[in-house]
């Protein structure tokens, strides 16, 4: 009751002093860094001024136009239900953020501090007092805390996975938040995963459901904002004016064009006569076909339109035709490994590709993650406890020659499918127990028309073995609700990689993500033993341990044959209007287009 006669200033001080003294203990207790790395020492060091891969002196300005395919009806990317908006990845900001020319090491954003508590017993950031939404509002750690448990009770499975060992989450002073782990977890990499969370405006989501497909523009983090689109044709961003963190050493040399356009387009074709026209700037050219054709172009020989591949030192991830082993139909693996040799990628390459492409034998090609034909000592260590469970191939040598003569992989074929019980019939239809072998091919009307054209020639050799497969095309929206609810036999996917694998492989491959819908364990692999070695990957303490645990994964994924694996290239092939610039340096993990700009 006396502070009634108490006057405002003396108030104000006593407010601060109690400020002092409770900040002071929360910073001793947290010695807070401003960057941190999975292994080792972070690159850059306090201070830096810009990463070394940006030119902080580009210009400014401008609209960069790109292509997005389908249709979209959601503005939120965190969940699993809906289309999200192409490049709505502009809006949002996590909480650190990572360097392109480190494995993995993260930096001071809406975090401005990071500190790994003793004996990993949780994280602790300190929120930048600067850090703003889109509408000027403060970000605050109920801020982040509601991120978080939104993104794991509401957002895509993802979340439920790279953060299921995070036991209790705890707000101490004005801007400290601290995620405590469970006591028994080895999760080394969680406080970095917990670093890249996204954060959410609770003022503008908590009366929300979250799982609402939604066209309503959000507050948001990032630097920019949507600034007007018409739902299934275009979608135009700008920077956002009030953004807090333009001059912040990780921003600096990143986003240059005031404002993102993505026009939607029924298919690629139409797509690149659009590019041709110079209707967007820049396309990300994955098709080695249109590559090679594309060099003859008048626009291109006139240098009006610039052609350029980027070099990059990312393990190549795992594209192919994936088995639904969830299907009674291919849960033996004689019968995979006899439809893994109907496929001829040399063929292939040379008739489709123009001999542009390397195939794919490891789901970490390109990289030093990829397993060695033999495991080694360290290797053989590891899998010593499961060697009852494995079969004898993981343990016999890897990426053995496969024989090149269509015929005789066929017939190699056909032993394997007679052995699973198969037998052709007088119609030279292969059938077991009179039922027919037949399935589906499933992929989406945007990429249709570059996918048929590979697909039909590996359905011809099919046939001659006397199986039915069949191209089923449907729309996006469809063929994303069928992925999430595994509603197919076999798909065209990938599985990208990084060169700091971790949680996400309890998402790919892991025995909980074959029943969890949305998931991306697709072909449905349940192995105990793939299980246990994701937990070693997981709770690796040194880089080499690290490096066998992935590379023993590799070898079993490999052998268990849950992919027919397709092809790579270590390049990024980009096409763009020659008004489009780039830093002179390319970083370890390729090109960024945020670092370009345009003249």
């Amino acid at each position: 009751m006396r502070l009634n006669f108490l006057s405002s200033a003396v108030i104000l001080g006593l407010v601060t002093l109690f400020n002092l003294t409770f900040s002071f203990p929360l910073q001793a207790k947290y010695p807070f860094q401003s960057s941190a790395a999975m292994y080792g020492e972070p690159k850059y060091k306090e201070g830096f001024l810009s990463f070394d891969y940006v030119n902080v002196s580009a210009p400014d300005g401008g609209e960069l136009r790109q292509a997005a395919f389908g249709s979209f009806d959601s503005f939120n990317p965190f969940s699993i239900n809906g289309v999200s908006a192409a490049g709505i990845g502009l809006t949002h900001d996590s909480l650190m953020k990572q360097s392109a020319d480190e494995s993995f090491s993260l930096y001071g954003l809406i975090a401005d501090g990071f500190y790994i508590l003793p004996k990993q017993q949780g994280v602790a950031f300190r929120i930048n007092e600067k850090a703003t939404f889109s509408d000027g509002s403060k970000i605050t750690p109920q801020d982040v805390l509601f991120s978080f448990n939104t993104l794991k009770e509401k957002g895509s499975p993802t979340y439920r996975y790279y953060y299921r060992d995070v036991e209790k989450v705890k707000i101490e002073g004005e801007n400290i938040i601290v995620f405590y782990f469970q006591k028994d977890t080895q999760n080394k990499e969680l406080p970095f995963i917990l670093g890249e969370l996204p954060v959410l405006s609770k003022t503008w989501w908590e009366n929300k459901d979250f799982s609402k497909t939604s066209l309503e523009i959000p507050v948001s983090s990032g630097p920019y904002v949507i600034d007007h689109f018409q739902a299934g044709r275009y979608i135009v961003y700008k920077k956002n004016p009030k953004y807090w963190a333009w001059d912040l050493n990780v921003n600096k040399g990143f986003y240059h064009f005031d404002k993102f356009k993505f026009d939607y387009y029924r298919d690629t074709t139409v797509a690149v006569e659009a590019f041709k026209a110079g209707e967007f700037d820049v396309r990300l050219e994955n098709e080695a076909k249109k590559w090679v054709h594309f060099q003859n172009e008048k626009n291109v020989q006139n240098g009006r339109i610039v052609m350029k591949s980027f070099s990059h030192h990312l393990p190549s991830g795992m594209q192919g035709f994936v088995f639904n082993l969830r299907k009674p139909i291919f849960q033996d693996k004689r019968v995979r490994k006899a439809l893994s040799l109907a496929f001829d990628f040399d063929w292939m390459n040379n008739n489709l590709f123009h001999g542009l492409y390397t195939r794919t034998t490891s789901f970490f090609d390109n990289s030093y993650l990829k397993a060695p034909s033999l495991p080694d000592k360290e290797e053989l260590k590891l899998l010593e406890p499961y060697k009852n469970m494995l079969d004898k191939e993981v343990f016999e040598p890897l990426y053995q020659k496969e024989e090149t003569n269509t015929r005789k992989r066929l017939y190699q074929a056909i032993e394997l499918l007679n052995q699973a019980g198969w037998v052709v019939d007088d119609k030279g239809i292969l059938k077991k127990d009179d039922i027919p072998f037949e399935f589906e091919i499933l992929i989406d009307t945007a990429s249709s028309g570059a996918w048929e054209r590979i697909i039909l020639p590996y359905v011809s050799k099919l046939k001659r073995l006397g199986i039915n497969a069949r191209i089923r095309t449907v729309d996006l929206l469809q063929y994303k609700n069928r992925l999430d609810s595994f509603e197919y036999d076999m798909i065209v996917s990938v599985w990208g990689q990084s060169l700091s694998p971790g949680n996400e492989q309890r998402y790919f491959f892991s025995s909980g993500a074959a029943d969890s819908h949305g998931s991306m364990n697709y072909s449905g692999i349940k192995n105990p033993v793939i299980d246990a070695i994701i937990e070693k990957i997981i709770s690796a303490h040194s880089k080499k341990e690290l490096v066998t645990a992935v590379h023993a994964l590799d070898r079993i994924l490999l052998t268990e044959i849950i992919v027919i694996p397709h092809w790579y290239t270590p390049k990024n092939r980009f096409m763009f209007q020659n008004n489009i610039k780039m830093p002179q340096n390319t970083p370890l993990k390729g090109t960024d287009i945020l670092t370009w700009w345009k003249i």
